[in-house]
């Protein structure tokens, strides 16, 4: 009989196993100390090495949602292209790992003065940018930071870091964040995509445009909006890369996508049609992966443009859709219910008990007539690219918000462009947001007055000011309440609707293996899959 010491022994080989570190009989002669019979160790042995992963072969992956005008500029990254791409060929200074626990990329290790106002990162020594072979340095990671800070930049991100008053070198292996104020959240705000680490020009500047990168795999040729081939990055310091080459194909058509996985032209598609998802299920050289996450499905009104200016039609809208029909007929019970704040059940400080915006066509009416509207006509921008359903969804929708008087007249925008000519132009759209870590993330991102990504231009005092407060809290009742008293002001006065947080469902051919759990940041493991899965056959 073993007992708990015998069981953490056990799980310590299955590991080695599953990873190469130990042989055969080195497996056997440890278990059988450990207390079981040889044969029994045989059989654990068969089934632990046929899971560890196996190099070789190429990954052929379709992506959704590309476009021509994407860039390898970081601080533009908005497109599931842009971010899958740059988690092959790029690094970030931590990651999340396969488990959503917080993990090293670049940096081995961190640590913060007690009042969160500075944090260290040390570098791995032995990271290299795998196109020009140069060694990774903190003056790469300074410049990287910086690409998204001061008055000038353009990027996304700069709302992220407006605490962040210096970057500095010390030596070539430590990087130091000086802060205006204690961020308790920094390592995990540094998973964010578009803080991507490039390689740094004797100005200070960085080289984005080559497309260079230290992360596991080198980009050989591509186009965006296309394809692109990748080969293994032999100076990649971290785990993984199993895969000899990446190809990426852009299949911004759910048909042409699905197709391809079935007929086996791609062994992977980073997001499955859900009318057939049953359908798939029940093919044996397919396997299909349904991970809840944080992922949403947003909204946006411009609360600064009329009609969206006035609270009560942007409520009369919200109570005007019923969640539960469009989960059901469009997500296919994949996601879970929405109430207008951007935080799902799966994600930390979510509040249980702010009360469900239920489907209320009557109260919508009345709402409509206190904003001086007898009915109302509105138009919807949306794009088959953004998610699985997605022009299916806002004609429900539509249909719905009838019975409140309310005509939406839903617009199928081009999938190319969508993000760069119909998003933060148009002044009522259908959105796909990904998973962040932490709410201080989302909503620095998404809700803060000044974010470049504010996308419904919302404004409300009281919400900056506690965003500002939470940041720094280190006591996590504290941080608790305040999160709470965000989502409430969301859910009452913000410019959001989220109809729902959608699963994030891929699917791979049955050859494809991954481990045990997969991270929920992204679709396929966190955007992560062409470094952490490996084909059985390899």
């Amino acid at each position: 009989m073993t007992n708990s010491k015998d069981v953490g022994q056990l799980t310590r080989l299955a590991d080695a196993a599953r990873t190469g570190g130990i042989t055969k009989r080195e497996f056997i002669r440890y278990s059988v100390l450990a207390g079981i019979t040889a044969s029994t160790a045989t059989g654990l042995w068969s089934s632990q090495a046929k899971a560890a992963p196996k190099k070789g072969g190429t990954f052929r992956w379709g992506i959704h949602d590309g476009n021509t005008s994407d860039t390898h500029d970081p601080g533009t990254y908005v497109t599931r292209q842009m971010i899958f791409l740059a988690h092959q060929y790029r690094s970030y200074l931590t990651m999340i790992n396969p488990d959503n626990s917080l993990g090293p990329d670049l940096a081995t290790g961190w640590e913060a003065t007690p009042d969160a106002t500075q944090w260290t990162f040390k570098l791995n020594e032995n990271a290299h940018f795998g196109l020009s072979g140069n060694k990774v340095t903190a003056k790469d990671v300074v410049a990287s930071i910086n690409h998204h800070r001061g008055e000038k930049t353009t990027s996304a991100a700069k709302a992220l870091l407006t605490d962040v008053t210096d970057v500095v070198a010390d030596g070539d292996h430590t990087v130091v964040f000086k802060l205006g104020r204690g961020i308790a959240d920094l390592p995990w705000l540094m998973t964010d995509y578009h803080l991507a680490i490039c390689p740094a020009n004797d100005d200070g500047t960085i080289d984005w445009q080559s497309g260079d990168g230290c992360g596991p795999y080198k980009i050989d040729s591509g186009e965006f909006g296309v394809s692109w081939s990748l080969s293994r990055n032999d100076g990649w310091h971290g785990e993984g890369a199993y895969f000899d080459k990446l190809e990426m194909i852009i299949l911004n058509d759910p048909n042409a996508r699905q197709t391809a996985l079935v007929t086996g032209d791609v062994d992977c598609v980073s997001l499955v049609e859900l009318k057939t998802l049953a359908l798939l299920q029940r093919n044996p050289n397919i396997k299909v992966d349904n991970i809840p996450s944080g992922a949403a499905i947003t909204m946006p009104m411009f609360c600064d443009t009329a009609p969206f200016d006035d609270v009560n039609v942007r409520m009369a809208l919200k109570l005007a859709m019923d969640r539960q029909e469009i989960v059901d007929k469009i997500a296919f019970g994949a996601a879970t219910i929405g109430n207008d704040f951007h935080l799902s059940p799966v994600q930390p400080y979510w509040p249980d008990d702010i009360p469900q915006h239920e489907y209320d066509p009557e109260k919508a009416k009345s709402l409509l007539k206190k904003a001086g509207h007898d009915n109302l006509s509105i138009s919807l921008s949306t794009a088959d690219s953004i998610f699985s359903g997605a022009v299916d969804m806002c004609v429900l929708y539509a249909e719905q918000a009838k019975k409140a008087g309310i005509d939406i007249k839903v617009v199928r925008e081009p999938n190319d462009g969508y993000y760069s000519d119909v998003w933060l132009k148009k002044p009522f759209t259908a959105v796909s947001w990904g998973s962040r870590p932490t709410p201080d993330v989302m909503f620095t991102l998404a809700y803060k007055d000044d974010a470049a990504w504010n996308e419904s231009h919302w404004r409300n005092e009281k919400f900056n000011k506690l965003l500002l407060e939470a940041k720094s809290e280190l006591d996590d009742d504290k941080r608790m309440t305040m999160y709470r008293e965000m989502c409430l002001l969301m859910h009452d006065d913000g410019g959001t609707i989220i109809p729902f947080f959608n699963n994030f469902v891929y699917a791979r051919r049955s050859n494809v293996m991954h481990g045990d759990t997969v991270a929920a940041s992204w679709a396929c493991d966190g955007a992560r899959a062409g470094s952490r899965w490996w084909f059985e056959d390899a």
